[in-house]
């Protein structure tokens, strides 16, 4: 890269601002160039900081050991390592490149010969150095926008990506107001400069240099690995890989460089299916895939590819249920009154009872027939109320388990068409078990597996799995993980100054106990004390509140108003709940919608 273009590089990047263009001249005479492919370190955590960097064309990650995910992202006209380079030290994070890039380097010893002659140029840079750091300080850190701005749409499996597919897709992204540049794989060559290699600095930037015009830049790649699908690949923030449902699930040349070059979280999978019927055999596309989600669009369903761009584009609304027992037949009565107010959710999780009902609503099931089934499981059939001899737990878990049996066996969830997690708490690895994948059945089963009442679920490799509200009543941050954007939180508020009038010296031991239940007249003389279940639910929901740090500024909490004198085990009394809170929340959509709150304004009418 010649002097002049070096130094019209250094132009735009805001600590060489206060330099004389003179001084900023004989500093880009020192610059070198180089040439990164996606996923080289630029800099690694811990090295000698002997280089300062400024970034021509591309993109960088910044991560530091111990943390999953980056702390920012770096892209043209930026510099790297500035701080350490000129304060003198080692470097404090690891940076690396998100696609093909070009970088200008200026080494140590080069800036300390060229500081000898202008002084000037080292004063200048150090107060500039300064004040930038003293304004970093003062102002709070941004998070590293999380939508991917270059999306390369490769096949997946033995099939090809359908006719008109990648044309959809890129229609979706117009009418949402994004200015979209759509590279197809036969007009490749129109957007380099003429007879440029492929490989070359030139076309990397070239190719970079899409960006500034552009929202978003779809490069679709040719069918096979040919040089242009590599390098598509290459310049992806994130690969859509894209098949038939019904077609060859195993993996092509394509997918295994995507697999090679990029992170999990920047690959997704898109099953495409003619229409919307029941979905069997997932499980096959997901074995040997390292994905971030996979999604399922029926092709005569424009809302499935509408979903499929709010994901992309950082904004797919989630609903986050929390557990509480017989309080959770409120999440009944809230979705009905959301969905009728015009929410549509893009995924659905929760924890216990939430995670039971939100496993309802991915499958598709009313609410009308979730309250139903509450009266079938809890009511008719008493799955809670069958007590057993106290080995393993006080209940019958072979009642309870064909209760839950009835309504959702033979669903696995990779298989709904909703994205659908539940969290529960795993007694083995002593950490927060996520059911992302498997029989819904047993998801549901271990979400809610409270302790003591029933056995734990025990999985195939062995590990030991109990009610995920030990862990995390309300998982929010685990909904974070999985996606950007807003979500709906339900939380339950138990009376924090509930007071229990009970004597501690009148409890019973055990031959009274068994007197006073073999005698029937005298059993009213037991005290008035809480049972075992109320107090294990009670305990459950203790750590309720840890939630809240996990809540971000997009987000709708709503915690609904329950009556006084309800119980957190009356399951008798769920369609009261339910339409208690379904009022309220048509009260509370109308409040919020007046107030023109964001996931309300934003939801479809109808």
């Amino acid at each position: 890269m010649n002097s002049r273009v070096a130094a019209h590089a250094l132009d735009g990047v805001e600590i060489f601002h206060d330099l004389e263009p003179a001084e900023r001249a004989k500093l880009a005479a020192e610059l070198d160039t180089l040439n990164l492919q996606r996923g080289e370190a630029l800099v690694r955590q811990g090295e000698a900081a002997d280089a300062l960097y400024v970034v021509v064309t591309g993109r960088f990650a910044i991560t530091i050991e111990g943390r999953a995910q980056m702390i920012a992202e770096v892209g043209a006209g930026q510099p790297i390592g500035e701080i350490a380079f000129l304060a003198g030290g080692t470097r404090t994070a690891t940076v690396t490149a998100l696609r093909d890039s070009v970088v200008l380097r200026l080494g140590r010893s080069e800036f300390e010969a060229l500081s000898a002659k202008s002084p000037g140029i080292w004063r200048t840079l150090t107060l500039t150095l300064a004040r930038r750091v003293a304004e970093a300080n003062a102002s709070k850190a941004q998070l590293p926008d999380p939508r991917p701005r270059t999306i390369t749409i490769i096949p997946a499996g033995a099939g090809q990506v359908p006719d008109g597919f990648v044309d959809r897709l890129a229609d979706v992204f117009r009418r949402r107001q994004q200015r979209t540049l759509l590279v197809q794989a036969h007009a490749a060559k129109g957007v380099l400069p003429l007879n440029t290699p492929l490989g070359s600095a030139e076309a990397t930037r070239a190719l970079n240099a899409l960006e500034g015009g552009y929202d978003y830049v779809l490069f679709e790649a040719d069918r096979e690995l040919t040089a242009w699908s590599e390098k598509a690949i290459r310049q992806a923030n994130l690969v859509l890989a894209v098949g038939l449902h019904a077609s060859d699930p195993a993996s092509n040349p394509l997918e295994r460089l995507a697999r090679e070059l990029l992170p999990a979280e920047a690959q997704r999978l898109v099953l495409l299916h003619p229409t919307r019927t029941p979905i069997a055999g997932t499980a096959r596309w997901l074995e040997g895939r390292r994905l971030a989600m996979h999604h399922h669009v029926a092709l005569d369903q424009p809302g499935d590819m509408e979903r499929l761009y709010r994901f992309i584009n950082g904004t797919a609304l989630g609903l986050v249920a929390c557990g509480g027992g017989a309080y959770c037949s409120a999440h009944i009565g809230l979705y009905k009154a959301m969905t009728q107010a015009g929410l549509s959710f893009d995924i659905l999780g929760g924890t216990s009872g939430g995670g039971a009902m939100t496993a309802a609503f991915a499958m598709g099931t009313h609410p009308d027939d979730v309250d139903r089934a509450i009266h079938d499981i809890f009511v008719t059939n008493k799955a809670m109320r069958r007590y057993t001899w106290p080995r393993y737990s006080l209940l019958d878990h072979t009642h309870f388990d064909r209760q839950l049996a009835n309504h959702y066996a033979g669903v696995d969830i990779e298989d709904l068409w909703i994205p659908y997690f539940a969290v529960s708490t795993n007694l083995s690895s002593h950490d927060l078990h996520r059911h992302r994948r498997g029989d819904l059945w047993a998801a549901v089963r271990s979400t809610g597996s409270i302790p003591v009442l029933l056995p734990p679920y025990y999985t195939e490799d062995g590990h030991m799995l109990v009610d995920g509200a030990i862990m995390d009543n309300v998982p929010v941050g685990v909904m974070h993980e999985l996606k950007s954007g807003p979500n709906v939180v339900i939380s339950f508020a138990v009376p924090k100054l509930e007071r229990f009038a009970v004597d501690y010296r009148a409890l019973p031991g055990r031959n009274h106990l068994l007197k006073r239940l073999v005698m029937p007249f005298p059993r009213s003389q037991l005290p008035p004390a809480p049972g075992m279940g109320t107090v294990l639910m009670r305990s459950l929901m203790a750590n309720r509140q840890d939630f809240e740090r996990h809540l971000r500024p997009e987000d709708l909490l709503l915690v609904p108003p329950f009556p006084k004198d309800m119980g957190i085990l009356d399951w008798h009394r769920h369609t009261e709940l339910m339409d208690a809170t379904y009022r309220w929340g048509l009260r509370e959509m109308a409040r919020l919608k007046a107030e023109r709150h964001p996931v309300i304004a934003a939801a479809p009418a109808g």
